[in-house]
């Protein structure tokens, strides 16, 4: 246990460094943008791009990760949807109570996290998630969160939109750019390269900090106290029901002769285990919905998380690389 703290515990200290810094006024309120801007536009763009050009491109798109990905998000967000629905709680905030249900924080930290506890060779199924979560279980939820439009036109103009905000999102073109280069065996060299390098790096500890920020800066806007049951239940089906789908779906999914394999499925598993996306309370802002309770999800799942992630890396038995 003690090597794996050793891994996970820099990560939330970060995390805890960032939310810090913003509550103490030591970074203003108004440089969080400019942080999360660098993180999405320069950083993480280059570290995926990296990742994926030295990733095959069949694992970045493995049917067999995609289908069970998919059908987890897909259980997890009608599921979530089903027992939060109420007379306080209306579909769009359920819809969005089920986007943080589904959607981890893969980019800004699972990724380098997953890397550093199983190796490389956790960056190819990670990154996978990530393009399902972007593409799918996004559009979905705020499908669902448009539906009470009588004409269903909401709905289906709510998803058309978030397909639009995905085609703006550079993480996925990153990716594809690093297939891209993987698959025609172009490698960049050379001072590009050199700049590209240095940007990766900045990823993983500008991304943790800015998650913290981020967090703080989320509660400050939040509208109204909201009830810790409007928003633990939500947490917990995070932490605890999300991996324990991902590890049970993916090994059914195996056992029907799914071409998955058994670290696949530990790396699914994991990530379905990671605190929510902390952007989702920006989209939820956005839409209109209860943002507060959002950033609360966000923040129970975020601190619980320390302790149920490390647990489960802890219950694999997983030996971090030296």
């Amino acid at each position: 246990m003690e090597a794996i703290l050793a891994v996970t515990a820099p990560f939330f200290a970060l995390v805890l460094c960032g939310f810090l810094a913003g509550r103490q006024k030591v970074l203003p309120e108004s440089a969080i943008a400019g942080l999360n801007s660098f993180v999405l536009y320069f950083a993480l763009p280059c570290m995926l791009f990296r990742f994926g050009a030295n990733t095959p491109v069949l694992e970045l798109l493995h049917p067999g990760m995609v289908g069970t990905w998919m059908l987890c998000a897909v259980l997890v967000v009608f599921f979530t949807v089903a027992m939060t629905l109420s007379a306080r709680v209306h579909l769009k905030d359920a819809a969005f109570g089920a986007l943080v249900a589904a959607f981890p924080n893969t980019g800004f930290m699972g990724v380098p996290l997953l890397v550093a506890l199983l190796g490389p060779a956790a960056a190819g199924p990670a990154i996978c998630t990530i393009l399902v979560d972007i593409f799918i279980t996004s559009s979905l939820c705020i499908g669902l969160a448009q539906a009470h439009d009588a004409s269903g036109q909401g709905a289906r103009a709510a998803v058309i939109k978030a397909l639009k905000g995905t085609l703006a999102n550079p993480l996925p073109w990153a990716i594809a750019l690093g297939a891209a280069s993987q698959a025609s065996g172009f490698k960049i060299s050379g001072p590009v390269d050199t700049a590209v390098k240095m940007l990766a790096d900045a990823a993983s500890p500008v991304a943790l900090f800015t998650i913290g920020a981020v967090l703080w800066r989320a509660g400050q806007h939040a509208h109204g106290r909201t009830p810790p049951a409007l928003f633990l239940p939500v947490a917990a089906i995070k932490l605890v029901l999300h991996p324990l789908l991902a590890f049970t779906v993916g090994a059914a999914a195996r056992a029907l002769g799914v071409p998955i394999t058994g670290f696949q499925i530990l790396v699914l598993t994991l990530v379905a285990a990671l605190p929510s996306a902390s952007n989702v309370s920006l989209l939820a802002e956005r839409y209109g919905a209860d943002n507060g309770r959002v950033a609360r999800i966000i923040m129970a799942s975020t601190v619980a998380a320390f302790a149920t992630f490390s647990g489960l890396v802890w219950l694999f038995d997983v030996q971090p690389p030296a």
